[in-house]
């Protein structure tokens, strides 16, 4: 028990110093950004294109903060907005698919996943249900009402205390990182050691096959359904590392998480929006699993079609 107990905490500690490394460089470089003309520019320059999404330009300013930022930043913009009913739920499902790019895509390439991969699908995703949203739906013209008014954040302003923020939002980073993922892996330790992460992968096998993945890959996608990419990483890499998950299998993993990740908060972190999450939920689940049977699929049919020339060629 003791023993499972100080690997649990080495694999958190080894763990928050992979993803650390990752996260901070990268939130203290947002953190800056944030303060200068960068996003602005940004915005202007995608502003024209919202009308393919049915969206005004001003809903690029939550696109840009959501993508570079996270979801929480995405609906904060939302809520400073004067917008439809469908102009918020079209917001809602293309950020639920894409956000918090930076951080999300680089923690993925520690797992040994292609950052191209991840950018391709999440953008994809949220391109495509904007465009197909903003043509099925014919209602929601009514004006959104929110549950709650944007909270107000202090301006910084000068070199050294927008630094300092930056620098002290990474901190913050890491210790949040730390908080979630070192008792994550000691209650993963503790599954292992007791045989129940055994019986859990068993349990998962008929769903990670139908999804063209082998059992020992649920671990990953229960973390990551379950906590997130970012937080969820730690489990990823400890599962490539431990339980010899391919390359294959773990692509796919990802394919399916960057569709449909943390899905309890990242949905119920709509409800201020005043529009349906229950839709957000079933798009993004069904979405997730469709995408990553018929990925899966081609590259069988890929890997069967190699095999075989391989054969002719012998």
């Amino acid at each position: 028990m003791k023993n499972t107990f100080k690997n649990g905490v080495k694999a958190g500690l080894q763990t928050t110093w992979t993803l650390g490394k990752v996260i901070f460089p990268i939130t203290i470089l947002v953190g800056i950004l944030q303060h200068t003309p960068v996003l602005q520019y940004i915005t202007n320059f995608i502003a024209p294109v919202m009308g393919i999404f049915g969206l005004s330009g001003e809903a690029a300013i939550p696109l840009v903060v959501g993508n570079f930022l996270n979801l929480y930043a995405g609906i904060g913009a939302i809520l400073t907005l004067d917008l439809t009913v469908k102009e918020v739920f079209i917001l809602a499902m293309m950020l639920s698919f894409s956000h918090n790019l930076l951080v999300e895509s680089t923690v993925a390439a520690r797992v040994g996943i292609k950052i191209w991969i991840i950018l391709v699908v999440r953008l994809g995703l949220a391109f495509f249900s904007g465009i197909i949203i903003n043509l099925v739906w014919q209602g929601g013209s009514e004006q959104a009402q929110y549950g709650l008014i944007a909270p107000k954040e202090e301006v910084i302003t000068g070199f050294f205390p927008i630094v300092f923020d930056a620098f002290q939002r990474g901190i913050l980073g890491i210790v949040q990182l730390a908080i979630i993922v070192i008792p994550l892996m000691v209650a993963v330790q503790f599954m292992k050691d007791l045989g129940w992460l055994n019986a859990f992968s068993k349990k998962m096998a008929p769903f990670t096959r139908m999804l063209g993945m082998k059992e020992n890959t649920s671990m990953t996608l229960a973390a990551g359904l379950t906590i997130g990419l970012a937080y969820g990483a730690g489990v990823m890499i400890q599962a490539v590392k431990e339980d010899n998950v391919s390359k294959k299998d773990i692509t796919l993993a990802f394919i399916f998480l960057v569709a449909c990740h943390a899905v309890v908060e990242d949905t119920l972190v709509f409800i201020p929006l005043g529009i349906p999450v229950w839709p957000l939920l079933i798009i993004r689940v069904v979405t997730a699993i469709v995408l990553t049977m018929v990925i899966a699929q081609v590259w069988k049919r890929m890997e069967l079609a190699k095999g075989k020339e391989a054969t002719y060629e012998h």
